[in-house]
């Protein structure tokens, strides 16, 4: 069982290398959660040809966002949210662990509500019995899986590590052996026509599918660092963004069959359940162990590092005791959304905020790393999870306010631009045509007013390394800063 929470990674243990890191991003993605994701834009009424479009661009795009999350680990041993602190203040860095709780929330539900259906539906399939489809069936399978996941999640990284580096050539060859599955039934000029996006209109459905598929890349940029503080310090750094930005691409995997088999059951109301109907007997077989190891690695993947961040946030809380109780609540939020609710609609709005909060976050991070040279004390990041006060990054009370006015004030007119329909509307969602146009503002906006901010108020140049800050100026006339003060007992 791991040993260690949001603590600084001894370089001792640090035996993992940007392999690890591929293997954790693409075996939790590659997955019936990935899946259902790659349906999407087929079922807001794109053609085939359209929805591939729409979702490499949203990989794309993702992945390049995404790409420098993965640096931080190596450099201050200890998870993203925690080395947030660097720039959003010790205290402040909370912002990065509210949004790690949003994510986990939303993949752990989707993870555990698609594979569970897919495991209820191949047995309904094999048996013949519709009580396999039952209410009670079905709360009983999630709740296996999502039991599972949680003692995956408290043992810790390395059966996390076992675990994805299974699902990464299993469900590989079992999303591949669906080509050969539904090739009889496959037709790539599957086009609904205009009558399907008339609502929106092709372009702001289009954009609209991008940001969904956009989503599950953005999800990962509060848990890099839950894996890459594991890799050494001294790795080089094209090697771990090379293998985010593999590891993303190779999504595509599982997308575009979402993608394709969406086109084969068009129409149906319940795409997993016409999905596990239209598969030849042999495939419906093949999908139980797809369903079952995609569930436990989205699940993981998604409840691991909010677990390991809760505990730092409330310091009563173990690591395995913040892990039971983020999964207990995400569970909860899985039968009430899955059996009472609709829970696709709830996800489609949670996508939406992890969107749309999560990328300017991300992007001041960045903008961060590269005016720090990606200089950083471990220590003072420790501050807040030890109960002291002081540091380079306590700043004001411990809250970086330049940084958070940034982030706050982009999130917040983004989501005013946000459509993520029917439950995230913006009012000024309608300003471009019905083409949602959230990210690009909330990025201009983060990147800007952060940029400006490093001009108009710099930061002191204790925070800074030897060299001193790239392209901003440093404030040298900044008191030095407050000595830490004493651990609690």
């Amino acid at each position: 069982m791991e040993r260690h929470g949001i603590d600084t990674i001894p370089d001792a243990e640090r035996t993992s290398r940007p392999r690890d890191l591929f293997r954790i991003q693409f075996g939790g993605a590659n997955t019936f959660a990935t899946i259902l994701l790659g349906t999407i834009p087929v079922a807001l009424g794109l053609s085939f040809w359209q929805a591939v479009a729409a979702t490499v661009t949203g990989v794309v795009v993702g992945a390049l966002v995404l790409a420098p999350m993965g640096l931080f680990g190596p450099r201050t041993g200890t998870n993203n949210a925690v080395s947030s602190g660097a720039h959003f203040g010790v205290r402040g860095r909370v912002v990065g662990s509210f949004l790690s709780l949003l994510t986990a929330v939303a993949f752990y539900s989707i993870s555990v509500w698609v594979s569970g259906d897919a495991l209820v539906g191949a047995v309904a399939r094999l048996t013949g019995s519709r009580a396999a489809t039952s209410d009670g069936a079905r709360a009983l399978v999630y709740a296996v899986l999502g039991a599972l996941v949680i003692v995956v999640v408290v043992y810790g990284y390395q059966l996390m590590l076992l675990v994805n580096r299974v699902v990464v050539v299993a469900n590989t060859v079992l999303v591949l052996l669906g080509a050969v599955a539904f090739a009889g039934v496959f037709d790539p000029a599957y086009d609904p026509g205009p009558a399907a996006t008339a609502e929106l209109g092709l372009t702001a459905t289009f954009v609209l599918s991008a940001l969904i598929v956009m989503g599950n890349p953005v999800s990962f940029g509060a848990f890099l660092g839950d894996w890459s503080r594991y890799i050494p310090a001294d790795t080089p750094r094209r090697a771990l963004i090379g293998a985010t930005l593999a590891a993303q691409l190779m999504t595509l995997v599982p997308f575009l069959f979402g993608v394709a088999t969406a086109t084969v059951v068009a129409g149906e109301a319940d795409y997993v359940v016409a999905l596990v109907a239209a598969a030849p007997a042999w495939y419906a077989v093949a999908l139980v162990p797809l369903a079952f190891l995609g569930g436990m690695s989205t699940g993981v993947t998604s409840l691991y590092g909010t677990g390991l961040d809760f505990s730092s946030v409330f310091p009563r809380l173990s690591r395995v005791q913040a892990s039971l109780v983020i999964g207990v609540v995400a569970f909860a939020f899985i039968l009430v959304g899955r059996l009472v609710f609709d829970l696709l609609t709830s996800v489609n709005a949670f996508i939406g905020l992890i969107v749309i909060c999560t990328t300017p976050w991300m992007v001041i991070m960045t903008i961060g790393y590269v005016v720090r040279r990606g200089h950083y004390d471990p220590a003072d990041l420790q501050v807040f999870n030890q109960g002291r006060t002081g540091g380079r990054y306590w700043f004001t009370g411990g809250v970086a306010l330049g940084p958070m006015a940034a982030w706050i004030g982009a999130a917040a007119v983004g989501l005013l631009f946000g459509y993520y329909p029917p439950l995230l509307v913006g009012p000024l969602s309608g300003v471009a045509g019905g083409v949602d146009v959230s990210l690009p503002v909330a990025l201009v906006l983060a990147a800007g007013v952060y940029l400006a901010l490093l001009r108009l108020r710099p930061e002191p140049r204790a925070v800074f390394g030897p060299r001193g800050p790239a392209g901003v100026p440093a404030d040298d006339r900044a008191a030095a800063p407050p000595e830490v003060s004493p651990a609690r007992r």
